[in-house]
């Protein structure tokens, strides 16, 4: 089993890669449910952007949004944006203080998915930080919870914050000015450190507009701020230090950060005067829930905290950073703005295939969980810690965690670690999966012997007709994994009647 093999010669790699990149019905309510609030955070002037050269927006969705009754619009904001610096003492436990520095004028954008007809949308807005470790804008967890978003009637934001998916980096395309300059040559961005404010103005445009309505009409009732990977870090500093000046947002998703956040100066060497381990404050009256795969979890270990009333961590298990189902939902909308400029994962040829393990469906449920949570519902239910030395040696995979049936009732190896000699730094934030076609010979000898014989992972491979006699067998035990997974509250029924479904077509047994 050459995944397993490796596994401990990759750990180092991965961490360190981390470090750089990086209705609910369970557990108890908030102990003062959040309200939907008007903020403080100036009011930005809302516009319509001309139709510029390509005539429709970067990171427009390739797939037709008007299938699934949304509709996709992008509107200009502008004001003028406040920078912050620390207010005393920083220390782990996030109860961060800051004060105003610096103002600035600024022009950014919003890019805009909502249900066409009022009826469908179902009141909360997810507001995405988008991110921009490819130097262009991109929306991983829109891709992550796209089939939750679509299907429950949630209105979907992705905000250009950052400088340089607006003014260009490293890439080609050199940001939303020079991608298409007759559409965004008038936008005007000053700095990271405004960046935070910014995400503040975005989410006061869509609860208070200053010009068109973004929202087309839409009654606000919750809004979510969402940020992945390295707008997840940056997500972490807005929860600990902004939030409690801005108030503007009622509930926050920060997906695969690591244990330091991002600085409030943007300045990437600046991470080095944060708090180690940056651990999300515990005193807030609206919820945060943090959500770490197997890639993510070696290097925000340190931070990890106890759930609170208002705090609440999912490792999953199985899971990887990015994975096959983000890069096949997002591929093709990042070629259609981005073509062979787009970042890649850059993996060398013949390397293992990418995690297509469990992680949509968990952030499905998080999702959900967390709109009902922030409208005063229940608490999401704790998830155990996943395990970030001990794997399953007959296996292969991680071992504790949130476990969804993908990992409860295996047919090959998840994880969120890969080999990435001679590929790109991209390629191991994807994890890995290796089928199994194990020798069923050897299999047997091996499992009527010791399992922990440490010989055992690199001799013998897990044989599916072993693990499932019949194909009965196999529907069976998906399906009793299911429904434990949905009484747990770590899958939501449609997802797991999906899961089922694709078990009941497969070949699998026997």
């Amino acid at each position: 089993m050459g995944i397993v093999a490796r596994l401990s010669r990759r750990s180092v790699t991965v961490t360190a890669l981390g470090a750089l990149l990086c209705g609910a019905l369970f557990g108890t309510p908030l102990a003062h449910p959040a309200a939907a609030s008007s903020g403080t955070a100036a009011t930005p002037t809302v516009t319509v952007p001309p139709t510029g050269s390509h005539g429709f927006p970067f990171l427009a969705a390739a797939e037709d949004l008007g299938s699934f009754g949304y509709t996709e619009q992008e509107y200009f904001i502008s004001g003028t944006a406040t920078s912050y610096a620390k207010s005393g003492l920083w220390t782990s436990d996030g109860r961060w203080n800051v004060r105003a520095t610096d103002t600035a004028a600024y022009k950014s954008r919003l890019l805009v998915r909502r249900p066409a007809a009022p009826a469908k949308f179902n009141g909360t807005v997810v507001v995405e930080w988008l991110n921009v470790s490819g130097q262009i804008d991109l929306s991983p967890d829109y891709w992550f919870e796209r089939d939750e978003l679509l299907r429950q009637g949630y209105a979907w934001v992705g905000v250009s914050a950052q400088a340089v998916g607006v003014n260009g980096g490293l890439d080609e395309i050199k940001g939303l000015k020079g991608w298409d300059p007759a559409r965004y040559g008038s936008l005007v961005h000053p700095g990271d450190a405004f960046a935070y404010d910014i995400f503040s103005q975005a989410g006061q445009a869509l609860r208070t507009p200053n010009g068109p309505d973004p929202l087309g009409g839409l009654t606000v009732r919750t809004l979510l701020a969402d940020g992945e990977s390295q707008s997840a870090g940056f997500m972490t500093t807005y929860v600990n230090a902004v939030q409690p000046v801005s108030k503007v947002y009622d509930g926050f998703m920060v997906h695969s950060n690591s244990a330091i956040a991002s600085p409030l100066s943007g300045v990437l060497a600046d991470t080095l005067l944060m708090p180690n381990p940056s651990r999300i404050r515990t005193d807030l009256t609206v919820p945060t829930f943090v959500v770490l795969t197997e890639t993510d979890v070696p290097a925000a270990a340190l931070a990890r905290q106890p759930d609170t009333s208002s705090v609440v961590h999912w490792e999953l298990a199985g899971t990887a950073h990015g994975d096959q189902w983000a890069y096949d939902l997002g591929e093709a909308t990042v070629r259609k703005s981005a073509g062979s400029s787009g970042p890649s994962a850059d993996c060398a040829p013949g390397s293992a295939p990418f995690n297509d393990g469990p992680g949509h469906w968990a952030m499905n449920a998080a999702l959900r969980h967390l709109a009902g949570w922030a409208r005063g519902g229940a608490r999401p239910p704790s998830g155990p810690p996943l395990s970030t030395l001990l794997r399953d040696p007959a296996t292969g995979l991680a071992v504790g965690g949130v476990r969804l049936p993908d990992v409860t009732v295996p047919t090959r190896t998840l994880t969120g670690l890969r080999d990435t000699t001679d590929s790109g730094v991209f390629c191991g934030l994807y994890g890995a999966r290796d089928p199994w076609n194990g020798d069923a010979d050897a299999w047997d000898r091996h499992d009527d012997g010791d399992p922990s014989d440490p010989s055992f992972p690199s001799t013998a491979e897990p044989v599916l007709s072993r693990l499932y006699p019949t194909h009965a067998d196999y529907v069976g035990k998906v399906r009793t994994a299911a429904q434990a997974s949905v009484n747990a509250g770590y899958l939501l029924p449609e997802d797991a009647t999906a899961i089922v479904t694709a078990a009941q077509e497969s070949d699998i047994g026997g």
